[in-house]
C-alpha cells in the first residue's frame, strides 16, 4: 500500500481507461475524500455504491449503477438498476459488471493489515474481482474507521493506493418512534421464541423490536446488518455471549463505532456468507424480521418500488426470508404499518401491481394485529390480512376486491 497526496492520486486515476467502472463502499462508509479526488480526475465513469447516500457525482459523464438504490441515487435519469438479491450481487460484479477501481474507506494498518470497519459487504468480492483483472485498488484510510474482524480483515498488500483522513464516520438520521412503531414492536416480539437469533434491519420498527427484547437472555445476531438496537440488547445482557455478533455492514451512532472497535465479540463477514439462505437456515431459530411498503391478499410484500418507481431494491430480504423458513424453529416476519401517513393510504392492497421483493412469510404484523400465514390456506391468509393487519378504514374496500380475485371473505 503506498501512501499518497491527493494531488498524486489524481494524476493516478486520470491515468484509467476510457469510462472505467468504479465500485465504491456504500451505506454510511463511503470514502468521500477519494470520490471527490476521482470525480475531478475522471471525465466519464461508472460508478457502483450499494445504497449511495446523498453527495454521489450528480453530472453528465457519471452513470450511477447499484442492486439497491439509496437516497443520493433515488430518482436520478440514468440511474441503471440491477435487480439483484444481495448475496448474488458478488457473482454479478465477478461475472457482469467487472471493477477497474475498487475505492474503500479502511482503518489506519494495524500488523501488516487494514480493517473495512463498519462495511464489509460486497467489497472483498469486488476487490477479488478488481485484482483479477489487473486493476486498481485505493482506500482512504480513516483514523475514525473502527478495526473490525472477520472477513473486514484486509492485508496491506492487497491495497495499491492510499490517501490518509481524519473524519468521523456518517451517522443516520434519528428517527422518531411513535405509538404505531412501538406497538408493532411489541407484537413482533411477542413471536420471537427464546434463545432466537436475529435478523433486522434499521429503522423506527426495527429498533421498537429490539426494545420489546431488552429483559430476554440468550439472543444471538446473524443479519446483514445492524446499528444500535443491538448494541442496546448487548448492554442489557439479552446477548449470549456464546455467540458472536454476526453482520456484514453496520452504521450508527458514535458510540455504536466506539463499541466495535476492536470489539472480539463482533464478526463482520462478507455478503456471500451471511446472505447464503443455506447458511441462515443453519442458524436456530432464526427470526427474519423485515419491513415493506405494501402487503397484498396474496401475502405478497413489496419492499422495492413505489408507483412503478425503484425505491429501493431487494437488499438482503429474499435471502433471509428463505433461509429463516428453512431454519428449525425460525420464522420469517413482514411488520409495516396499516396506513401509509404521508401518503394517506393504505399499506394493504388487494394485489401488488409491481415485482414481488419476497412471500410465504411466517407472519404479517401491523398495529392492528398479526396474520399468521405460514401453514394456512389462500383463503385464510387473505381474511386474516384484512381482518388483523389492514386498517379498519380499508377493510370493506379490500374484502370486495377479494372477492373479485377469487377468495371467499367474509
Amino acid at each position: 500500500m503506498r501512501v499518497l497526496s491527493e494531488s498524486r492520486l489524481a494524476a493516478v486515476l486520470a491515468g484509467l481507461p476510457h469510462r472505467p467502472r468504479v465500485v465504491a463502499g456504500g451505506n454510511f462508509a463511503t470514502p468521500w475524500q477519494a470520490l471527490a479526488i476521482l470525480d475531478g480526475a475522471v471525465a466519464e465513469y461508472g460508478l457502483f455504491v450499494l445504497n449511495g447516500q446523498a453527495g454521489l457525482p450528480d453530472r453528465e459523464g457519471v452513470v450511477l449503477e447499484t442492486p439497491f438504490v439509496g437516497v443520493g441515487q433515488r430518482g436520478r435519469a440514468g440511474l441503471r438498476y440491477f435487480p439483484c438479491r444481495l448475496s448474488l450481487v458478488p457473482h454479478l460484479l465477478n461475472e457482469m459488471l467487472t471493477p477497474d477501481v475498487v475505492i474503500v474507506q479502511t482503518s489506519p494498518p494495524v500488523d501488516g493489515t487494514v480493517s473495512l470497519g463498519i462495511e464489509v459487504n460486497v467489497l472483498p468480492a469486488a476487490i477479488e474481482a478488481t485484482r483479477a483483472r489487473g486493476g486498481l485498488v485505493i482506500a482512504q484510510v480513516n483514523r475514525q474507521m473502527p478495526y473490525t474482524f472477520g472477513d473486514a480483515v484486509l492485508p496491506v498488500g492487497e491495497v495499491d493506493y492510499a490517501i490518509e483522513v481524519d473524519g468521523p464516520l456518517a451517522v443516520p438520521a434519528r428517527r422518531e418512534r411513535g405509538e404505531v412503531a412501538r406497538v408493532i414492536g411489541e407484537r413482533v416480539a411477542a413471536l420471537v421464541p427464546e434463545h432466537a437469533t436475529l435478523q433486522l434491519g434499521i429503522g423506527a420498527v426495527p429498533d421498537a423490536v429490539l426494545d420489546s427484547l431488552r429483559t430476554r437472555r440468550g439472543l444471538g445476531i446473524w443479519s446483514e446488518m445492524f446499528s444500535d438496537g443491538v448494541l442496546t440488547l448487548e448492554k442489557a445482557g439479552a446477548l449470549s455471549p456464546a455467540n458472536p455478533i454476526t453482520a456484514s455492514f453496520a452504521f450508527g451512532s458514535p458510540e455504536l463505532y466506539d463499541w466495535l472497535d476492536r470489539n472480539e465479540r463482533v464478526r463482520m463477514l462478507r455478503t456471500e456468507k451471511t446472505n447464503d439462505p443455506g447458511l441462515i437456515a443453519r442458524q436456530s431459530r432464526l427470526v427474519s424480521i423485515n419491513s415493506a411498503l405494501q402487503v397484498d391478499l396474496f401475502a405478497q410484500a413489496n419492499a422495492a418500488r413505489v408507483h412503478g418507481t425503484i425505491y429501493s431494491g431487494f437488499g438482503g430480504q429474499t435471502d433471509f426470508v428463505v433461509g429463516a423458513m428453512h431454519s428449525p424453529g425460525g420464522h420469517a416476519i413482514i411488520a409495516l404499518p396499516s396506513w401509509h401517513p404521508k401518503a394517506d393510504v393504505s399499506t394493504v392492497i388487494p394485489r401488488l401491481a409491481g415485482p414481488v421483493t419476497s412471500f410465504q412469510h411466517s407472519f404479517i404484523v401491523s398495529e392492528q394485529g398479526t396474520a399468521a400465514i405460514w401453514g394456512h390456506d389462500a383463503v385464510s391468509q387473505a381474511q386474516q390480512i384484512v381482518d388483523r393487519v389492514a386498517h379498519p378504514d380499508a377493510r370493506e374496500e379490500l374484502r370486495e376486491a377479494g372477492r373479485d380475485l377469487g377468495f371467499a371473505l367474509r
